[in-house]
């Protein structure tokens, strides 16, 4: 079991290959989720064509964030949000990275609250049709025995087990392809105006490339110090941007033929053959495992980035003991997946100016860091004022241009609908942060503790 958490990883520790990113994004993204949002475009009333277009131009847009925050991982051995003190200070960069751990058990409950249902579903395939509340409850302890095991030994284990994840969704995802092909009509659909294509591509990106942007480093850090940054930040930004894309558009394509696909443990199995509905459910509980994987392991980190001093893996199983609490709310309630759903909606108003300010930090210190120093917690700058107004104006300008489940923003009321709240946040944060840091634009790293 993997004893380390966010504390750096020294030189002789080091091991794999950027390539190893390739197969850790694609079988963290290659899931039943990245489908849904395919089908979830269409439902805002845009062609296929039109969702076709968003798709690509948000994941584009969006992925090259991940690709920047796996470079961090080799240069510094330690996680995304513990290199985010670098901007916001060793203590002010604690509630940022208390928001990313909200954020992957967000998704985390997310995910077990699929399993669940789509395991419940297989079993009534296989003729359990008596689902009272004590099967349930079963299900859930199971399925979050099961999700445990590769979180809680490391990350090794995350690694080689995405590897295998990767080829197995491949076969059975392009199978899922061949036989929806020949039912698609890529004329159907609506003609959505440019207000909602904004939307959709806020959509694409929000779900994407930025939500797992905070990650990146997560997984990097055990690369060797001199890996080549070209093949860390390409097969990084390959591994997600890929499979959103082919998978996105694969769940676009299902809503032409099924118009609740949204749903996808009742609805989409609608356009496949009988046949296939078993092998579809477990496909969909094992690429659900294997996305919750990746955001059980990363949680554990941000909550100790976030100033809470516990071991990696009682951070993992804290974790799960509270998405095994909220799955079971969910499963019981009508109303409780419309409160989780709002609430990931709201997600991106402080992920935009987040990653605003994280960029234009490492453009300024030209990806250069003193490791050690960003767990000094006794020196000057524990809180950089810079970033945190950067952050706090930035949220501001994703609220008024965002358009969600929850709350419109006024902006967004008065230009039709549109949603910029992406684009608002990150670059009014990164603009704010840069007129407010007056320290030198390129940093050394003469001695430990001093670039900071």
């Amino acid at each position: 079991m993997e004893q380390r958490g966010i504390e750096l990883v020294s030189a002789g520790e080091r091991y794999g290959r950027p390539r190893d990113l390739l197969f850790l994004w694609s079988g963290t993204t290659m899931g039943i989720f990245t489908l849904v949002y395919g089908t979830v475009i269409i439902s805002f009333g845009l062609s296929f064509w039109q969702a076709l277009a968003a798709i690509v131009i948000g994941n584009l847009l969006a992925f090259p964030l991940v690709g920047l925050t796996s470079l961090q991982g080799p240069a510094t051995g330690t996680s995304t949000m513990a290199v985010s003190r670098a901007a916001y200070g060793p203590k002010g960069a604690r509630a940022l990275s208390f928001f990313g751990w909200l954020n992957m058990v967000g998704f985390e409950a997310g995910g077990m609250v699929l399993i669940t249902l789509a395991s419940l579903s297989l079993l009534d395939q296989m003729g359990v049709t008596d689902q009272g509340l004590g099967l349930k409850v079963a299900v859930i302890l199971v399925a979050a025995v099961i999700q445990l095991v590769l979180p809680l030994i490391g990350h090794a284990a995350v690694m080689k087990a995405q590897k295998y994840f990767t080829w197995v969704f491949v076969l059975l995802f392009g199978v899922m392809a061949i036989l929806v092909g020949p039912k698609v009509d890529v004329t159907g659909g609506g003609s959505a105006d440019f207000a909602t294509f904004t939307m959709a591509v806020a959509l694409v990106m929000s779900a994407g490339g930025l939500s797992w942007g905070p990650l990146g480093g997560d997984y990097s850090r055990y690369l060797p110090a001199d890996s080549s940054k070209k093949a860390v930040f390409g097969y990084a930004f390959l591994g997600g941007f890929v499979p959103y894309v082919l998978l996105m558009t694969l769940g676009a394509a299902v809503a032409t033929v099924v118009a609740d696909a949204g749903d996808p443990i009742s609805g989409l199995p609608g356009a496949l053959p009988g046949w296939f509905v078993v092998p579809y459910l477990v496909l969909a509980i094992v690429t659900l495992f294997a996305v919750n994987t990746t955001d059980l392991y990363s949680s554990g980190l941000n909550l100790q980035a976030a100033g809470v001093k516990v071991k990696r893996w009682v951070a993992v199983v804290g974790d799960l003991i509270l998405c095994v609490g909220i799955t079971y709310v969910a499963v019981t309630s009508d109303s409780f997946n419309t409160m989780l759903t709002n609430f990931l909606s709201l997600l991106i108003i402080w992920l935009a100016p987040w990653a605003g300010v994280y960029v234009t930090d490492w453009l300024r210190r030209k990806g250069r860091y003193d490791a050690e120093a960003l767990f000094d917690e006794t020196g000057p700058g524990q809180v950089r004022w810079s970033a945190i107004i950067a952050q706090v104006v930035g949220m501001a300008a994703a609220a008024l241009w965002i358009n969600s489940t929850v709350f419109v923003g006024p902006i967004s009321a008065a230009t039709g609908g549109s949603d910029f709240s992406i684009f608002a946040g990150f670059l009014v944060a990164g603009a704010v942060y840069a007129a407010l840091d007056r320290r030198p634009a390129v940093q050394t790293v003469p001695v430990l503790g001093k670039a900071l």
